[in-house]
């Protein structure tokens, strides 16, 4: 049997291609393509979900830079002409903007705070004592409280928060708390897991004691995942709804979200006052993943890998 070897042809430019003559191009260039399509799909599914988040944002942020006359004009997307910061002045006085800012940035810093330190310290605990089945068996107790939505729990939590006198925002805060822990120690534990056990033996060979070793070794080390656990909790905090307007009994200490929904009753067809007070409520939420985003995908990454 002979081989056929394969024939070289030069194209127009001199340059040596490869065939079999017949001007076919070898399998090898077809599936060196598959990559460019896959790259255009995700491109293209890309693009498509970056206009459903920037569509609705540049309404709301058109429709409250309008006068009321441009608010109800039925154009939506066309820019305000002239630009008008009516809508934010009424709202800011309307809603009492100023104190209920300061109620939720207080709840959000708490569970911030909390949350991370809380959650760092039972991961710590929980990864360097896995071989005893105590922790062993928290770890997989606390997992199980993801699945345990703050709905199926709303009753006994209002009538235990309000025997104990924790209808308030710092009732707010505890209950926040407990909600993002279950997340947050699967995030810190997979990480803790990435850090060597000998950096800690040679800390505690210098004489370290467990309390020096976290504070002083571990809990730098932790700084992206805190991170990321950090903006995780903000979000959740700053955006909820259901708990504080369930738990808080005084409406004068209502977060943003709860004040807004009120005001969105009351003053549903002033369009260019709603989305301003809509803007100003959503404001501090996108400053700070814009400011932390960087440190939220090095914290999932980094976590997601074991060393």
């Amino acid at each position: 049997m002979t081989m056929q070897p394969a024939l070289i042809a030069e194209n127009v430019d001199g340059a040596a291609t490869l065939g079999d003559g017949k001007g076919r191009r070898p399998r090898g260039d077809r599936a060196s393509r598959r990559p460019e399509k896959s790259s255009l799909s995700l491109t293209v599914v890309l693009f498509l979900s970056a206009i459903t988040v920037i569509v609705p944002l540049y309404v709301t942020v058109s429709m409250a830079f309008k006068t009321q006359t441009q608010a109800v004009d039925g154009n939506a997307f066309s820019l305000p002409a002239p630009f008008s910061v009516e809508g934010f002045t009424t709202a800011w006085s309307l809603t009492d903007f100023p104190r209920a800012f300061i109620v939720s940035i207080l709840i959000t810093a708490g569970t911030v705070v909390g949350t991370i330190v809380l959650g760092a310290f039972a991961s710590f605990a929980i990864t360097r004592n896995w071989n005893h089945r105590l922790f062993r068996w928290s770890f997989f107790y606390l997992l199980a409280a993801m699945f345990l939505p703050f709905p199926v729990v709303a009753l006994p939590q209002i009538q235990l928060t309000g025997l104990v006198g924790l209808d308030n925002p710092a009732g707010v805060t505890i209950l926040h708390i407990m909600f993002q822990l279950s997340f947050s120690i699967l995030l810190f534990t997979a990480f803790l897991r990435s850090i060597p056990a000998e950096l800690e033996e040679s800390a505690r060979i210098d004489g370290a004691t467990t309390w020096q070793t976290f504070w002083q070794l571990i809990f730098p080390l932790l700084a992206p995942m805190s991170a990321t656990v950090g903006i995780f909790a903000f979000l959740a905090s700053w955006n909820d709804f259901m708990m504080p307007s369930l738990i808080t009994s005084d409406p004068s200490l209502q977060t943003l979200p709860v004040v807004q929904s009120i005001f969105q009753t009351q003053f549903s067809n002033n369009y260019n006052v709603s989305f301003a007070s809509y803007l100003m409520a959503m404001a501090p939420a996108i400053i700070v993943y814009l400011f932390t985003q960087r440190w939220v995908m090095e914290g999932v990454t980094q976590g997601a890998v074991k060393g």
